[in-house]
């Protein structure tokens, strides 16, 4: 985890779900002082209130709590994005803080017209692993964002695990097609696997559990070897083997091979994060 830089003015969490809950626990394991940290959530589920009570953060402060606000993090659902902006931005002064997006389609130009157009604001796309700090996630900037706010984005944003930068905005519709809605495509690959093994006469709950095992023993080999993901299947591709069997279903069989349906996924997937970026 990059260490975290010393806040200059509180840090506003709006939204303390899934990843924003994750966030937050990943700011206090690496000492984010918590009463620098106000939460906003008008929900507040009961482990929230006992972490606010147990450590001095605040939660759901009057709004002149939030004057002088250095970074708002934005974790609610985008369909509520608006409503829940309209309702805290008079409070936060006439100079925007840095405003750290992780809600999916919504674009940099929709937090302008809230703030202004002199903003500095980040859009960022994680994915669930974050929820254990094994995510990944990418992050565009527009040009108002200083090099200390973009550092402090990653610093933040590391608490959910690895952080990359692309270099426009229009690149996270592809990112969130690969890694924002990839962890489901792997998931739907460990029910496949178990189905298969189960119809192979295996009892179900052992099926699972062989497709759960491989697969996130493969995600770790994949993460520490380095090797090209080519490299790491030709090495387990026996001439006229199992495996080879099996891949020339995958790769060489009738019909569309399993690359030719995963593009045509993620060009899917890409395609829907753009309309919900134009509020479609």
């Amino acid at each position: 985890m990059t260490a975290m830089p010393r806040l200059k003015g509180p840090l506003v969490l709006l939204g303390a779900g899934r990843m924003g809950q994750a966030m937050l626990n990943g700011w206090l394991k690496a000492r984010l002082p918590p009463r620098q940290i106000i939460v906003i959530d008008p929900a507040p589920a009961p482990a929230l209130s006992a972490l606010a009570e147990e450590t001095g953060l605040t939660l759901n402060p009057p709004p002149e709590a939030l004057g002088g606000a250095q970074v708002l993090v934005a974790a609610v659902k985008p369909q509520v994005m608006d409503e829940a902006i309209s309702a805290i931005a008079p409070a936060l002064g006439k100079q925007a803080p840095l405003i750290l997006s992780i809600a999916a389609g919504r674009t940099i130009a929709s937090f302008k017209a809230h703030f202004g157009p002199g903003s500095p604001v980040i859009r960022a796309m994680p994915n669930t692993p974050a929820a254990i700090g094994e995510g990944i996630t990418a992050l565009a900037a527009s040009p108002e964002v200083t090099a200390d706010q973009r550092e402090l984005a990653r610093a933040l944003l590391s608490a959910l695990g690895e952080v990359v930068e692309v270099e426009t905005e229009e690149m996270i519709d592809a990112v969130t097609a690969v890694s924002g809605s990839g962890p489901a495509y792997v998931f739907l690959l460990a029910e496949c696997m178990a189905a298969a093994g189960a119809s192979l006469g295996l009892p179900p709950q052992l099926a699972e559990r062989l497709a759960r095992a491989t697969i996130a023993g493969s995600g770790a080999l994949l993460a520490r070897s380095g090797e090209p993901p080519a490299a790491l299947r030709e090495a387990v591709t026996s001439p006229g083997g199992t495996t080879a069997a099996a891949l020339r279903v995958l790769m060489k069989g009738q019909g569309p091979t399993l690359c030719d349906l995963m593009q045509e996924a993620i060009t899917a997937a890409a395609a829907r994060s753009r309309q919900l970026a134009c509020g479609k």
